[in-house]
């Protein structure tokens, strides 16, 4: 199986001990304690399923500004996006060399996990907007990462971390979540060797279907991992619930069994366009694909990012930072010519009205309404959950 980034095993950061659990548990009562940002927690998600490897624990300032920068760490490790937690309050844990952090997205705030501090730094305003505008590539306050990121507030508190629980993924998506070690034994357990992955965050149209099958049948993989991002998202989006049920009706209904692997990862999305993919890159390779599928505007939001910027971006990035390989792919659409799913470069013979399209907001209204899309477009399943979501709003 294809090896993790930067190491030779997985590194997850939770602690599966039971007396060692316990033991932290206890001692969390002692420390002082910080409210962590939803970022700051889904990145403790990540750190602690493996998806993450080979961190320990959140970047300082100097980390930070290195991946923005040059996409690694002072020590040279190859990462694209700063793993930060930032506050705009840090008066209750000044001094403290251990404190626990407690998960702002569950009830009661319990603590999620025990980080040694190494030190706690003010990001200055030019910092902050170097690491913004490296990242997300504008500095554009409607942009939802933007604003995200801006929201956290300027002191970086760094240090490794153990983490306690895997937040509210584990409760609220029990039959869909999983760390990277899950997975890695799950395709084990398969016997999958060449593996793909799809990231989404939308409910799979009949398009992304054929996407994935074109992927699997190109590259001769004996499975795909449809990987759903279950964390935070901006408002508007399909909650996480509607598209597990979608992806799931879809692949027992379209795919052959043990050809697909459906799944989810716990971590808010930036819509970080290219750094993101990059990102995506290796915590699929953490979770043992051997294969990305990268489409047009992956990871992307509005027009802030060119429709290939996200697969030009790994033709810059150094030679053998990662293992695994991508799948670049173009906007896919139901042909009317050839009356099937096609990729549009590979049709140089198509004009616009050659395709069946809907706009995204006309398909809302279509499934508002009660009115079936085109089969073309969306399997009749999948449309019947997003009619029940749209019109009672209960998925």
């Amino acid at each position: 199986m294809i090896k993790p980034h930067g190491a030779d095993a997985l590194i997850p950061l939770l602690v599966t001990d039971t007396a060692e659990h316990e033991r932290l548990v206890a001692e969390a009562t002692t420390l002082p304690s910080m409210l962590l940002s939803s970022a700051a927690s889904a990145n403790a998600v990540m750190l602690g399923g493996g998806y993450f490897t080979p961190l320990s624990g959140y970047m300082n300032v100097a980390d930070a500004l290195s991946v923005t920068q040059k996409m690694h760490t002072v020590d040279g490790l190859f990462w694209p996006v700063p793993v930060l937690n930032m506050t705009d309050d840090v008066s209750e844990i000044e001094g403290a060399s251990r404190i626990a952090l407690r998960d702002p997205n569950v009830d009661g705030e319990p603590v999620i996990a025990i980080m040694d501090v190494d030190a706690i730094e003010e990001l200055s305003s030019q910092q902050k907007d170097t690491i913004t505008e490296q990242v997300y590539g504008t500095l554009d306050s409607s942009h939802p990462g933007v604003a995200a990121f801006r929201a956290q507030g300027s002191h970086c508190v760094s240090g490794p971390i153990q983490v306690l629980n895997l937040s509210y993924f584990e409760t609220e998506f029990s039959g869909t979540f999983q760390s990277a070690v899950e997975i890695r034994a799950d395709i084990a357990a398969r016997g999958w060797e060449k593996v793909v992955a799809f990231q989404t965050r939308n409910p799979m149209h009949l398009a992304h279907e054929e996407l994935c099958r074109i992927a699997m049948e190109r590259l001769e993989a004996d499975g795909i991992v449809i990987h759903m991002l279950l964390g935070k998202l901006k408002a508007g989006d399909i909650p996480a619930s509607v598209r597990d049920a979608c992806i799931r009706k879809m692949v027992d209904l379209y795919f052959p069994a043990n050809t697909v692997l459906v799944s989810g990862y716990g971590f808010d999305m930036l819509y970080a366009g290219p750094r993101e993919a990059v990102l995506h890159a290796i915590f699929r390779q953490n979770m043992g694909a051997t294969h990305l599928i990268v489409g047009r505007d992956h990871a992307g939001v509005g027009d802030f990012y060119g429709p290939f910027d996200a697969q030009d971006v790994f033709d810059q990035i150094p030679k053998g930072a990662l293992d695994i390989e991508i799948f670049g792919a173009d906007h896919t659409a139901w042909s009317r010519k050839l009356n099937k799913v096609v990729m549009m470069r590979e049709a140089p013979d198509h004009e616009m009205s050659d395709y069946l399209t809907l706009s995204g907001t006309r398909l809302r209204e279509m499934l508002g309404d009660g009115n079936v899309p085109p089969p073309e477009l969306i399997r009749p399943e999948v449309a019947q959950i997003l009619m029940d979501h749209y019109q009672t709003g209960t998925g």
